[in-house]
């Protein structure tokens, strides 16, 4: 009997064996379906593929009762971003800057002790900061004594639940800080101080790491709390800068994990799965990372796209204590090779980390460019991989064609 892709992908993540392998994608990008694919949104994106869907609601609110408010000047928020709240100091002004080949925008976070700037430039494929928001190590006092704490909107993220029914997931992330910043404790401080500084302050003064390390983390777990009764299927934490193409073991155990570990231990609690997100290097830490006990990992880039996964030996090492997500290199099975090729690497996939279910195929991070024909025939081929139900565990050589 086949399964709705909520059902099929929720078994996945309780690490069961479902019908056929889940298939799905790391978020929709909106320069893919722009360039080509019309412009369609999201729900026709995934219907079109007839993946398995999800829907990505971050709606927040302001605690009222601690002079706290939404911006009423920012409008519907942009991909991957949520409504900013605001007090009386702590207030955000945007400006407009000149530029001939980037849009550029300067964000002023005026608070009664002085105000922090930080800029951000895009283009048609992503946001990125080109100034960062904390310059020097005061800054942090301001941001300690005057930032802000969103909350879930949990009677909005339960009408989405409710509009969505059995077409898929709800997936939401931890807030990141204000303006741009990731879910994870690690990754917010890399995105407000840059990764290369943040690293070399570990070394010059890890104490001032842990300090700010610990005022991101207030502000999360406060969120993290608010988070029972929302209706959300996954919550993603992490971030692709505490990878170990980016930062040691020794860093991550000392700066990432300590953070990291009890807001997942607080979603437990509010009743709400975690996928800790690791895009790049992933094997030295995998069992570190599956013993803070999230419910999913992801990426497990492949070494072709820059990461150092082996898949089979993920699933060897973790795949009893985790969902596995990921794993699929869409940069070179997106493009530029057959859907034969496509459907091939598909079906390794499956067969390297399908046993025992607990396994969701998706490409190992975003993709912006790529063959829709390709992109069919994974989703095509994903679909074709069927799981034996008389044993109920290994992968069976039957397919359903396109």
């Amino acid at each position: 009997m086949a399964l709705t892709s909520k059902e099929r992908l929720l078994r996945a993540l309780n690490r069961q064996t479902p019908d056929r392998l889940p298939v799905t994608t790391h978020h929709v990008m909106p320069y893919f379906t722009n360039t080509y694919m019309n412009g369609i949104g999201p729900d026709e994106f995934f219907d079109s593929f007839e993946l398995d869907a999800i829907r990505w609601p971050v709606p927040v609110k302001a605690d009222a009762s601690k002079g706290e408010f939404l911006d009423p000047a920012q409008g519907p928020p942009k991909f991957l971003q949520m409504s900013r709240v605001l007090s009386n100091d702590w207030r955000i002004e945007s400006e407009q800057l000149l530029d001939t080949e980037y849009q550029t925008t300067r964000y002023t976070v005026v608070t009664p002790k002085g105000s922090l700037t930080t800029v951000l430039q895009a283009n048609s494929y992503t946001e990125w900061v080109s100034e960062r928001l904390v310059k020097e190590k005061p800054d942090l006092d301001i941001v300690a004594a005057y930032q802000t704490t969103p909350l879930c909107d949990t009677n909005a993220v339960a009408r989405v639940a409710e509009d969505f029914g059995q077409r898929g997931i709800v997936r939401g992330f931890v807030v990141p800080f204000d303006i741009y910043g990731q879910p994870g404790c690690w990754q917010d401080f890399c995105c407000i101080r840059g990764t290369q500084q943040a690293i070399m302050d570990t070394y010059d003064d890890p104490q001032w790491v842990h300090e700010f390390l610990g005022v991101l983390q207030r502000r999360k777990l406060a969120y993290v709390r608010s988070l029972k009764g929302s209706r959300y299927d996954l919550m993603e934490l992490g971030g692709g800068d505490a990878s170990t193409t980016v930062i040691s073991p020794r860093l991550f155990h000392e700066f990432v994990a300590p953070y990291d570990t009890p807001l997942i231990e607080a979603a437990h609690e509010a009743g709400v799965r975690i996928v800790y997100h690791t895009c790049g290097g992933m094997m030295p830490i995998l069992e570190d990372i599956a013993a803070m006990k999230p419910d999913a990992m992801e990426t497990f880039t492949p070494p072709a796209m820059h990461g150092d996964t082996d898949l089979a030996e993920a699933k060897r090492r973790i795949g009893d204590k985790v969902c596995i997500i990921g794993g699929f290199d869409q940069g070179h099975y997106f493009k530029d090779c057959s859907p034969e090729e496509t459907r091939a690497y598909v079906r390794r996939c499956f067969e390297t980390a399908g046993t025992g279910g607990g396994y969701i195929l998706a490409p190992s991070d975003h993709f912006f460019d790529a063959d829709v024909a390709l992109v069919r025939a994974y989703a095509a081929e994903a679909r074709s991989c069927l799981y034996n139900q008389s044993a109920g565990t290994s992968p069976a050589s039957l397919g359903e064609g396109p």
